[in-house]
């Protein structure tokens, strides 16, 4: 869906995009960077607002460059800065970008109603937004990027701000606009939001590429067991340290650590029988995203 190929984007001495070529393809893709990190500005430079130094942007195979204008109409985008009018209701916020990217009046109006019940806002659409909470207005924003069905909608740090819960909510949203043939590329310096709402990543540091791929991919299993029993865990302990198993317990979960996966799995599974204790939970822990980050980022 988006293409770069020895991209490059200086401001005078400042480097922000440095030789990055990487293949980003439809569907959930997270740009996972620290602040600072060239995330904002691939984002410009995808859009036609901001011009290589030197290499090239492609959006869905055609090159940014020989028409941004058209490039933009395919593109939906919701920025991280506030950026809403607040004297004005969401819904005539939304309809009124929706002109503004060539629907009919009465047909942006629809779209506009649409999209903030997608995003849960109807029984507010036509209140200031002003008087919006930063999770509402985060949700506006989206709506906004949506109104015009396009190809692929960039978000721009779209969970910034939100509490745990509009965090949660958002996220959720995300899952669901990729899982639709609509394609979704979201930048976030949270790894986590990457891990849980997206298919694909991928990593910038310092305007350079640490690695892309999917996002299960990447992720290695550690040679730790997870394991959750429904009763005290110290039993269970003792049995699996005698058979030479480290174990340690965290958050109410037995933590097993076992060089050979097969034989720790049917260790845990005899002592637990054995035992009599009823299983919650048994799985394999895989590293994190986090830890792809440190273990690829140069140094």
């Amino acid at each position: 869906m988006l293409r770069t190929e020895h991209l490059r984007k200086a401001y005078g001495s400042t480097v922000a995009i440095d030789d990055l070529s990487v293949d980003i393809p439809s569907g959930r893709v997270g740009l996972v960077g620290a602040n600072g990190a060239g995330k904002t500005t691939l984002f410009r430079l995808f859009l036609g607002l901001a011009r290589p130094t030197a290499g090239s942007v492609e959006v869905g195979g055609r090159r940014v460059a020989e028409d941004p204008v058209g490039i933009r109409a395919r593109i939906g985008y919701m920025p991280e800065h506030d950026c809403l009018p607040l004297d004005q209701s969401a819904a005539d916020v939304v309809a009124t970008l929706g002109e503004l990217a060539g629907l009919p009046a009465r047909a942006a109006r629809q779209r506009a109603s649409d999209m903030l019940d997608l995003v849960g806002l109807d029984e507010a659409r036509f209140r200031a937004v002003g008087t919006y909470s930063t999770g509402m207005r985060q949700r506006t924003k989206l709506a906004q990027a949506l109104v015009a069905d396009p190809e692929v909608v960039l978000l721009d740090e779209p969970t910034s701000g939100l509490d745990p819960s509009g965090r949660d909510e958002m996220l959720d949203l995300v899952a669901r606009l990729g899982a639709d043939e609509m394609s979704v590329l979201m930048s976030t310096h949270l790894l986590a939001d990457v891990q849980r709402a997206c298919d694909h990543v991928v990593m910038l540091d310092a305007g350079r590429l640490v690695v892309a791929g999917g996002t299960e991919d990447l992720l290695d299993t550690t040679g730790t067991i997870l394991v959750e029993v429904d009763g005290p865990s110290e039993a269970l302990v003792a049995a699996l340290t005698g058979r030479g198993l480290a174990c340690a317990v965290s958050g109410g979960r037995v933590e097993v650590t076992a060089p050979d996966a097969d034989a720790g799995l049917d260790a845990i599974r005899d002592e637990v029988s054995e035992l009599g204790l009823p299983l919650n939970s048994l799985a394999t822990r895989l590293t994190s995203l986090d830890e792809v980050f440190v273990q690829r980022a140069p140094r």
